[in-house]
């Protein structure tokens, strides 16, 4: 954490954005590129044979951090110029080396971005240099160690510099032959995904397994499907929701698509789905919709279990509820879709009852400890909230009324902020501290939320 919430002064108040009640959301929205798949594109066509173009790309800090750090590894990255979401990534037929020369290090600064991290750290292990992986101070509190331990599971030199398990990381690279992995899937999925990406570039067979069982699977699946439009398939076997294993053949290789759209981004989706079940609006959240490759669009089943009406096209997802039909608590598993349950908790401060999120203890591991981060705000806000290890019960406020003028401590977490501004909805202010924590993700959340919003 931060700060303590009793720490913060007039000076955070100058600092926070003030978000007007809120009467209706109505409209539409074209999303902003998904992060997960914006970064893993990036990669995917660094290590193809030929040049792919990423259009949709995600303009956010994140990206940027993957973005900086192909260039400083000298993998040629042609911007359009007159698309900012458009890049042309020059593949590397294989493993990405080193630029340094003998024994010089390269230094890689990856802010809070674990979808630049961990990928990386798996990537860079295939091919030859010396590479020192490092990032904010809340990236040091972020595990890292199953990863680390499959990749050297695989003959990987590599190393956190700390005993605590979390970056930085130092890698010795001079590529891997052939192996056998087992990690666990309880912390993450990105450590898997990570090193599933990386495997192709191997030179010889590479098979990993989950020992224990696989959290938020539909983001490997992703991974998987990701793969495959590159012209890799990973073969699969057993349940993905107990202990599969996962095989990539030497044979195997990356092709370039030629060119490829990042989909909308279906965290970001929440929070338009959400406000319109919440007000009563109507909203079509554009770039994803029934064939969306994310997990996170499942977001609209469980505002559906609230009370929504929803009807899905395939790119699109429109969302309203009938006045007459009041949100009621539910009680949902949101291990595959960590990321929008948060989103679930301030719609629970708007609903008939209690609402319980389980299986969300990956929330202690993200860019904050978002657990208790989403129990300190529900509870300024008036609501009473039961915490537990992987989950947490919400009881709203008596008759759904909101404390007015609110301060909300975002903990340097874009999600804590997007979340908390649909408090406005029950006719209050809110005030959001550190507004600008939105750019890991979605830079124009605050503009996009004033253009569909009535008051």
């Amino acid at each position: 954490m931060r700060k303590s919430q009793l720490s913060l002064t007039e000076a955070d108040m100058e600092e926070a954005l003030t978000v007007k009640p809120i009467k209706s959301l109505d409209g539409t929205v074209t999303l902003p590129g998904s992060k997960s798949l914006s970064n893993r594109c990036l990669l995917l066509a660094a290590l193809s044979k030929g040049n792919t173009r990423v259009e949709n790309l995600l303009e956010s800090d994140d990206i940027r951090y993957m973005l900086e750090a192909l260039d400083q590894m000298n993998v040629p990255v042609e911007r359009d110029p007159d698309d900012k979401t458009a890049v042309t990534v020059t593949g590397q037929a294989g493993p990405i080396n080193s630029p340094m020369e003998g024994d010089e290090v390269c230094e890689l600064f990856l802010g809070n971005a674990g979808t630049a991290m961990r990928p990386l750290a798996a990537a860079l292990c295939m091919g030859k240099g010396k590479f020192f992986l490092d990032g904010v101070p809340r990236m040091r509190e972020r595990p890292i160690a199953d990863l680390i331990d499959g990749l050297k599971q695989l003959g990987a030199d590599t190393s956190c510099v700390e005993s605590t398990g979390c970056p930085p990381v130092t890698i010795n690279a001079n590529g891997i032959n052939e192996g056998k992995a087992s990690i666990s899937g309880k912390m993450s999925s990105q450590f898997l995904s990570s090193m599933l990406m990386a495997s192709p570039v191997a030179k010889g067979d590479i098979t990993i397994s989950i020992k224990d069982e696989l959290i938020s699977a539909p983001y490997v699946a992703l991974t998987i499907g990701l793969m495959k439009k590159f012209g890799v398939n990973v073969k699969v076997e057993g349940d993905m929701k107990g202990t599969p294993s996962f095989s990539i053949p030497s044979s195997e290789e990356y092709i370039s698509p030629g060119s490829i759209l990042v989909e909308g981004d279906a965290s970001s989706a929440s929070y338009f789905l959400a406000g319109a079940t919440i007000t009563g609006g109507t909203v079509t959240v554009r770039g994803c919709g029934s064939e969306s490759v994310q997990g996170d669009v499942a977001f609209a089943n469980v505002m559906e279990q609230m009370g929504a009406t929803v009807t899905w096209a395939p790119e699109s997802i429109t969302i309203t509820r009938d006045p007459s039909v009041r949100l009621k608590g539910v009680d949902v598993d949101c291990g595959e879709i960590p990321d929008a349950a948060m989103t679930l908790a301030v719609a629970a401060l708007f609903a008939e009852g209690p609402t319980t999120i389980r299986n969300v203890y990956s929330w202690r591991l993200k860019e904050t400890e978002r657990m208790k981060a989403i129990v300190a705000e529900c509870t300024k806000l008036g609501a009473t909230v039961e915490e537990y290890r992987d989950y947490c019960v919400i009881h709203p406020p008596k008759d759904n009324k909101l404390n007015d003028n609110v301060l909300i401590e975002t903990y340097d977490d874009h999600r804590m902020a997007m979340t908390f501004s649909l408090a406005a909805c029950a006719g209050v202010n809110v005030h959001i501290h550190d507004p600008g924590c939105t750019a890991k993700t979605f830079p124009t959340y605050f503009e996009m939320l004033e253009g569909i919003t009535s008051r």
